[in-house]
Formats: structure tokens, sequence, C-alpha cells
């Protein structure tokens, strides 16, 4: 996990989402242990919100904020479905309007539709322009889109598909308008990993 977590680090760093003068809100859905999260936070990002259905999990998210001595502006912690916080944002406590630059998902493979997570994740509001949204599946999924059509004729743009293992990790830009020289749609990486 060590492998997977810094090649993602490494890729948004290189797409300039730690750049000092970029002001970067990242959402960390199945949060876990918030562990991506609070690694983006150490890395510069302004704040992030944690998203997970387990109590347990979010309690120990707000430990490891105060642990790792973050203010209390810089992480919003949401007890919620992921796919409710994705399609009814307000209805779990994040304020209406709010959208995020970086948008990351670890879901428990056995226990969700990709599918699902795709068509809410693609059509969700919290979504903007030049969003980057990664997704960790298992490489028994074969593999994801390269492309993922938005309700609004925009897409989801696969920029990066690699294997770790059994793990890998996809990531995709929002409507993508440049911004992110370095973030190259690479329709040859969406092939069966």
């Amino acid at each position: 996990m060590s492998k997977v977590k810094e090649a993602i680090f490494s890729t948004l760093t290189s797409f300039g989402v730690y750049d000092p003068n970029v002001a970067c809100r990242h959402l960390d859905i199945y949060s876990g242990s918030g562990s991506i999260g609070l690694e983006s936070l150490s890395r510069g990002a302004n704040s992030c919100t944690f998203v997970d259905l387990s109590s347990e999990c979010c309690a120990c998210i707000e430990e490891n904020l105060e642990l790792c001595k973050f203010q209390p502006d810089q992480g919003r912690v949401v007890i919620a479905d992921a796919l409710q916080a994705l399609r009814e944002p307000q209805s779990v406590g994040i304020p209406a309007g709010t959208t995020f630059q970086v948008v990351t998902m670890g879901p428990p493979y056995e226990e969700i539709v990709y599918a699902d997570l795709l068509e809410a994740t693609a059509n969700s509001d919290l979504l903007t322009e030049d969003t980057i949204v990664v997704i960790e599946y298992p490489v028994e999924l074969g593999c994801l889109p390269h492309v993922i059509p938005r309700k609004d004729a925009g897409a989801l743009v696969g920029v990066r598909n690699r294997r770790y293992g059994r793990t890998v990790i996809a990531m995709y830009i929002v409507n993508p308008t440049g911004i992110l020289p370095v973030a190259n749609s690479r329709p040859e990486e969406f092939v069966q990993v």
C-alpha cells in the first residue's frame, strides 16, 4: 500500500496540485483511517473532507487530525454513504456550491458496484472542470473505461491507469481544459491490465 500511496502522490505533485499558488480542496471518500487525505494535507492541500460510513473510522480520522495538529478548518469528517455524498452532498452536511480539486476513492472492492460509483462520481456537483479523480479498483475487475460520460455532455477523461499487484489506480480529469499540461489523456493505459 505504501508503494501505491507514493505513486498517487508523485503523480498529483507532477500535476501541480500541491503548488503553493494553487488552492487545493481534497475529498477523500471511503476514507478509512484518513491516511490519504492526511497525506494530502501534509503536502499542502488547503483542506480535506473525509467521507466514510463507519463511525469508528470517522472517530479515528478526527483523532488523527488532532494528532497531526491540523487546524480545525482544514479537516471536515462526514459519516455518510459514499454514493449519497456524491449524489446529494448537502444531505450529508457538505455545503452547497462546494467543489473539490482532488477526489480520491479507495472503496471496499467486494462491497460496491463500480458502475454505480462511476456514474455517481461523474455526475456529482462536487466536481468541476479539471477536478482530478483517483479511483482504486481490483485487477480482477478488468479495466475501467478510458472516458466516463457525464449527463452534462462532459466527461471524465482517463490520464493514468496503473497496476500495483492486485490494485489498479485509475486517474481521471473532469472536462479537461488544458491547465494541467502534464495530465494528458492516455487511452493506451486503459486496456486490460
